[in-house]
């Protein structure tokens, strides 16, 4: 079985960061509570050198933050698009990103993942238990709008489900009873500092490297 899937597709080896981050910049990552996170994102119709320096941003912010995925209106960008770096439940690591995704929903006989602590760079610091199928399809196009389509299991499914979630303008917290999402928000207040100074910790790591 091939470790690391690129673009749905696998191959023999590949570097700890993904080469679009080496061309990348550090970009601020948005907030719970922010409007751009809470709105639909438009679809991105314009392929070109703009959206690949897009992608290459995203891939080092992400990699900074020690995430998992990111979407672009997490970098303050309402465009349908999200980057990910992400291992599934058996080890494989599955990295790429996805323009204008849209999640197939699952048909039935799809156990819940009940019991999986789910965390978002743009709620910094809260870990909450969020239910998801335990797979995920989400179908839409590379940055040169070739068609593309991307399965994932386990881990990696909740991280598709959750990346397609934010271009909806959704955050995992709004999946959360009100006493859940109160005790998300706690969290964050409690941490939120440790989650930065880590962050501009990597930032240095980086670029002393």
């Amino acid at each position: 079985m091939p470790s690391v899937f690129v673009q749905g597709r696998p191959v023999g080896s590949y570097p700890r960061l993904a080469p679009e981050a080496r061309r990348g910049a550090v970009r601020r990552i948005t907030e719970v509570g922010e409007e751009v996170l809470h709105k639909p994102c438009r679809d991105v119709t314009e392929f070109g050198p703009d959206l690949a320096a897009l992608i290459d941003d995203m891939f080092l912010t992400m990699y900074i933050a020690d995430g998992a995925g990111l979407a672009a209106n997490q970098v303050g960008v309402g465009l349908r698009l999200f980057v990910y770096d992400c291992p599934d439940d058996d080890g494989v690591r599955h990295v790429g990103h996805i323009v204008n995704p849209v999640l197939d929903q699952a048909g039935p006989g799809h156990r819940r993942l009940l019991d999986e602590g789910e965390g978002c760079l743009s709620v910094p610091g809260a870990t909450m238990d969020v239910p998801r199928p335990d797979r995920a399809v989400v179908r839409g196009q590379d940055k040169d709008g070739n068609p593309l389509v991307i399965e994932g299991t386990g881990y990696f499914a909740r991280c598709l489900a959750h990346e397609t979630d934010h271009v909806n303008g959704h955050v995992y917290i709004d999946r959360l009873s009100k006493r859940e999402r109160k005790e998300a928000l706690r969290q964050v207040a409690d941490r939120r500092e440790e989650v930065f100074a880590r962050r501009a910790a990597n930032e240095a790591a980086l670029n002393g490297s």
